[in-house]
């Protein structure tokens, strides 16, 4: 069974050595999907240096549509391309420890999508301020009852995926941006797929800024209510 972590990055030089490294000397077999934007730092190239002297990294350089949604879309493409029967999702920063991902293994036996969470029983969340911990809280409420989810962690993008699960849905997905993680649980809602929370502890990101401010969370918001209406 072949397993590709799908990372997308953009101006991740300074960490994505270090999280290339620890996916793949987390103790499992795993394939290696950088998807980059042309990122100005040079991420790909160090990703490229990287690939040449190791066949279990890959690189998908985009060049058009730029974007995290469309650059999630596009990889969530690639790793199917490959083969890959588990496909993970996780972040370039260094927020996502690779080491969950052998549990992951073991709870997607008995479901379609697991969810890395923050907010079950041994979870945690170590790098948000006091009014990111409000609007996360905010969010995550606001996500449930509008999407009618039961998942603790609907904004979490730390997650693994059934290859069978993934193309129920795969090529409806529209997003640019970061709202694909939002758009992912509506189709994961609206094909009745079966969703597990695995325990995290989301960490702070090696190096650099977050690039997802409180003010475009806040207008995410009003995208969700778009989703409702396709329902």
């Amino acid at each position: 069974m072949k397993t590709v972590v799908m990372i997308p990055t953009y101006n991740e030089a300074y960490n994505i050595k270090k999280i290339i490294n620890d996916v793949l000397n987390c103790g499992i077999d795993l394939n290696v999907l950088i998807v980059d934007d042309m990122s100005p730092d040079g991420t790909y190239k160090i990703v490229e240096d990287i690939a040449k002297q190791n066949s279990k990294v890959h690189l998908l350089l985009r060049k058009e549509k730029k974007g995290r949604g469309y650059a999630g879309k596009d990889g969530f493409i690639k790793a199917l391309d490959m083969k890959a029967d588990f496909i993970v999702e996780m972040d370039g920063d260094g927020s996502h420890h690779p080491k969950y991902i052998q549990e992951f293994l073991k709870v997607i036996k008995d479901c379609d999508v697991v969810i890395g969470s923050r907010y079950i029983d041994n979870g945690k969340d170590e790098q948000r301020t006091l009014l990111r911990r409000l609007i996360s809280k905010l969010s995550r409420l606001y996500l449930s009852t509008i999407l009618d989810v039961t998942i603790k962690d609907p904004t979490s993008g730390y997650r693994m995926y059934k290859k069978e699960a993934l193309q129920k849905f795969v090529s409806k997905l529209k997003a640019n941006d970061p709202f694909i993680v939002t758009e992912v649980i509506y189709h994961i809602k609206k094909n009745k797929l079966k969703v597990k929370e695995s325990p995290i502890v989301f960490l702070k990101r090696f190096a650099g800024e977050s690039k997802l401010k409180p003010a475009i969370l806040i207008k995410y918001l009003f995208k969700v209510l778009k989703l409702k209406m396709s329902f």
